[in-house]
């Protein structure tokens, strides 16, 4: 048996009505054989196992999910949303759970040292659904680096000039430099005397334009579907993915499909593969 994000999908597609009937997204009855792990309320939610072979299928895609009572990307908490992560950084500190999940099922974690991430995002509206499988890169259309250390600029900026103090390029560079890091904001503080102790959190906010659930934004994506969104940035990308899709779906199964391509706001073309939620 191989295991892929394509494998995935399509045991979301198999059991799709569900995806409207669960009220918690992390209810709705999962594929086990295909999961190396579940991690309820810590990234990742979901790990697909590693496959021996990985001449095609590699397996070991992370996921996260992301539901919604609106067709809004529910905030990212602590972890920034990203095309991809190093396992090594997953599976350390309060994440050992994750190691032990992994190992237990058969998994040779190191052989795949970066691994692909994925969000299920579902968003409800009124009676209506929508539910995506998306590749991180819809989200991270620039690296979570740059993000945070632009940020900060623009923190440090506004108090210069509220202060009417000045800094150097130099000294400006180095400081967003040493708080452009993740980890450096996961870690508690304690400070001497302090009966309490601190930490600093990161929250992430989809903007509209990364928005794959609005309808102004991306009238591609319909009510009451379900939707696999892959990147499709060269002719060789979309080759691949379509040649992975027809390897798991039947020629009976793809014509309750369509499959085009959108045109994201920042990052270029992604692939979608649509079908209804419900039987019509």
């Amino acid at each position: 048996m191989s295991y892929s994000i394509y494998h995935f999908f399509y045991s979301l597609f198999q059991q799709k009505q569900f995806l409207c009937k669960v009220k918690k997204l992390e209810s709705f009855p999962f594929d086990e054989k295909l999961l190396a792990c579940k991690n309820k309320g810590k990234f990742p939610d979901l790990a697909i196992r590693l496959n021996k072979d990985k001449t095609i299928f590699t397996g070991g895609e992370l996921i996260e999910l992301k539901d919604s009572q609106s067709y809004t990307v529910s905030s990212f908490n602590s972890t920034i949303p990203s095309r991809s992560k190093k396992i090594e950084e997953i599976i350390t500190g309060e994440n050992s759970k994750v190691k032990q999940l992994m190992e237990k099922a058969g998994n040779d974690i190191f052989s795949l040292p970066v691994r692909d991430v994925y969000y299920l995002v579902r968003g409800k509206k009124k009676q209506h659904a929508k539910v995506c499988l998306v590749y991180g890169s819809f989200f991270e259309t620039v690296s979570v680096e740059n993000l945070i250390s632009q940020s900060f600029q623009q923190v440090l900026e506004e108090r210069l000039k509220e202060s009417g103090k000045e800094i150097s390029n130099e000294i400006k560079e180095v400081l967003t430099s040493l708080l452009s890091q993740q980890h450096n904001f996961s870690k508690v503080r304690s400070v001497e005397k302090s009966s309490v102790k601190l930490r600093f959190r990161i929250m992430t906010e989809v903007k509209a334009e990364g928005n794959i659930l609005d309808s102004r934004k991306y009238p591609e994506i319909k009510d009451d579907t379900l939707n696999l969104i892959l990147p499709c940035h060269n002719e060789s990308q979309e080759l691949e993915a379509r040649k992975k899709i027809s390897m798991i779906f039947s020629k009976k199964e793809l014509q309750v499909f369509e499959i085009f391509k959108i045109k994201h706001h920042f990052n270029g073309y992604f692939l979608v593969m649509q079908t209804n939620l419900t039987d019509t």
